[in-house]
């Protein structure tokens, strides 16, 4: 425990006590504006459908455009791309609430939503980069890393999990376009705050003479983190599958406001496990966490398909919750570990593009079948997504060490930049 504890102090020690707030609070939009979206546009259109509509197209945005947002990041560095997206994404997110109280045709909000989706500040899949780099430049062990996996992996769970309850609660009180207001506001302050923190120095991108080389070297990513991203869309599709699941039990039950409290459960547990994953020893690899996260996914997941109840359900998905943060946060530690520095932010936003893909695919899908068969089928998606994951895990090759010379691809293409933000500490 006191190795653990020691570990994290590390990591803090190396980002400063701040960032990692900052950060949390600026990855929060993400987790409130797609539910935001979907609930403002239903009450103000009175459309479930052109509801769906417009959630689909924000999370098409951010699956479109999340890699290019990375892959720009890491040619100009962090600081330039956040401030841009951040405004971006804060003025797209008022316009949608704007559009949404004028009640606008479906098209023009549907365009406003893909816009709004599409300059979403991929602050958690940055925020792994910016502190990997950091670990990196201080030439800190492969614990040090680890813990910073599984503290972003941390961070990105609970946002998921407060997020949408923030949401909630902002549309019982008072109207959901306040809650999608609140979203523009966090973006703006914190994002910007997020691209101006010191640290930012560390991720300044790369000169345009190395970069050239590189594109012109340019290969396609390792079949193990092609494998991953697949993994992560898998992933994503029991996230959807089981939200449509516990939707459907629940109004089946004549509780559909259960639901939201349901899935919280579930990430909240995910989230401390995720947090503890810190004080596995380095013996047990990243193959054998991948593979031990899909078989556990599989074997929890399977008796969803005989719940039909209220206090079995919130048992058996708060159990399952104990599988999913693992699974994530060795997913992002697998990328990280094999693709090239330079390449890492968009490696990474692609990553956590498979993820939101594969959700809002089964969402869909699970949803209307849950609507024709009952709720066992969306759960019987999430156990097949479960089962392919498994598959892929036994089946990739993992490389036993890193690929690439850990260096920050910033800092050790400009070396100002290192002294640039050598005071980041404390802050």
């Amino acid at each position: 425990m006191f190795g653990t504890v020691n570990t994290y102090r590390k990591v803090i020690a190396l980002t400063g006590p701040l960032l990692p707030l900052i950060s949390f609070l600026a990855r929060l939009p993400v987790a409130m504006s797609q539910f935001g979206s979907v609930l403002l546009v239903a009450e103000t259109s009175g459309s479930l459908a052109t509801a769906g509509i417009v959630g689909g197209t924000l999370s098409a945005g951010q699956v479109v455009f999340g890699p290019v947002l990375g892959r720009l990041a890491d040619r100009h560095g962090q600081r330039t791309v956040v401030l841009t997206a951040a405004a971006v994404n804060a003025v797209a997110t008022a316009a949608l609430v704007a559009g949404a109280l004028a009640e606008l045709a479906t098209v023009p909000l549907a365009a406003i939503g893909f816009v709004t989706g599409a300059s979403v500040p991929l602050i958690g899949p940055l925020a792994r980069t910016r502190s990997v780099a950091l670990a990196h430049r201080a030439k800190s062990d492969e614990s040090v890393v680890g813990a910073i996996h599984s503290l972003e992996g941390t961070l990105d769970e609970v946002s998921f999990v407060f997020g949408p309850a923030l949401v909630g609660l902002a549309t019982l009180a008072l109207h959901p376009a306040i809650a999608l207001g609140g979203a523009a506001a966090l973006v703006a302050v914190f994002g910007t705050l997020y691209a101006l923190h010191p640290t930012a120095a560390v991720t300044a991108g790369v000169p345009a003479g190395v970069r050239r080389e590189k594109e012109r070297s340019r290969v396609r990513p390792p079949r193990v983190v092609i494998a991953v991203r697949g993994s992560l869309a898998l992933q994503g599709a029991m996230f959807g599958a089981c939200q449509a699941g516990i939707a459907a039990l629940t109004a089946q039950l004549g509780v559909p406001g259960q639901a939201g409290i349901v899935y919280a459960a579930m990430g909240v547990v995910s989230a401390a496990v995720g947090l503890s994953l810190g004080a596995l020893p380095a013996r047990f690899g990243l193959r054998l966490r991948w593979r031990v996260a899909t078989a556990a996914a599989l074997v929890l997941s399977v008796p969803l398909l005989f719940t039909d109840t209220l206090w079995p359900l919130y048992v058996v998905v708060t159990v399952l919750g104990a599988a999913y943060a693992p699974h994530l946060i060795t997913a992002f530690a697998l990328t990280e570990r094999a693709v090239e520095p330079s390449r890492l932010a968009e490696s990474m936003a692609f990553a956590a593009s498979s993820l939101v893909a594969g959700q809002a695919a089964a969402l869909a899908v699970s949803g209307r079948l849950a609507e024709w068969y009952g709720p066992w089928a969306a759960f019987a998606v999430a156990v097949g997504a479960a089962a392919l994951c498994l598959v892929l895990a036994l089946v990739t090759k993992v490389p036993a060490a890193r690929t690439h010379a850990p260096v920050a691809s910033g800092a050790a293409a400009r070396p100002d930049a290192v002294l640039e933000g050598a005071a980041y500490a404390g802050r």
